[in-house]
């Protein structure tokens, strides 16, 4: 007597309902210890290494706030590394030409972050607040309110330095959009 097992799908997965699979799906967990997420994250476990650690959302960030890419490399390597790496992701710089790219979703140079860091401001910040932390910065270190102090003079021109950067940057931003 054959099997009275009938399938609801007549031998059409489509006509299934919805969550009636019947098999359990697999999970990993992260790899971090005594936590129960899901680890969906992948860490790489040293660098040049192909394993990686699977971490949830919350240790991947814990794990990569520590993590530094140019470790045990000398400057000479590690400059030479990020000169080959900008070299070969170039290519993902042409998006800012079709003005996808904008501050603080990545585009800013170094120099840029530098400039910004020096002025006290953070990567997103636009080109108005710039100007107005500029300003600011310039008239405490000016040379004019304090007259011989070579310390104020270094100051100022690192500020006047960090903006001009800043605004050769942005010309070029409204030039390309």
């Amino acid at each position: 007597m054959p099997s009275s097992r009938r399938s609801i799908d007549w031998g059409f997965p489509r006509w299934r309902g919805y969550g009636g699979a019947r098999e359990a799906t697999r999970a990993r967990l992260c790899d971090r210890h005594g936590c129960e997420e899901p680890g969906d994250c992948p860490a790489p476990k040293s660098p040049n290494s192909p394993e990686r650690w699977m971490f949830c959302r919350r240790h991947a960030a814990e794990y990569n706030a520590g993590w530094d890419y140019f470790e045990g490399l000398s400057k000479e390597e590690a400059e030479a590394r990020e000169s080959a790496e900008a070299r070969d992701n170039s290519g993902y710089r042409e998006s800012a030409h079709y003005g996808w790219a904008g501050p603080g979703d990545g585009s800013r140079s170094r120099d840029e972050m530098r400039a910004l860091d020096v002025l006290g401001l953070e990567a997103d910040a636009d080109f108005e607040a710039v100007k107005k932390a500029w300003r600011s910065k310039a008239k405490e270190v000016h040379p004019d309110v304090k007259p011989g102090d070579a310390e104020t003079a270094k100051a100022f021109q690192a500020i006047q330095l960090a903006y001009e950067v800043l605004r050769q940057a942005e010309e070029r931003r409204e030039w390309a959009g």
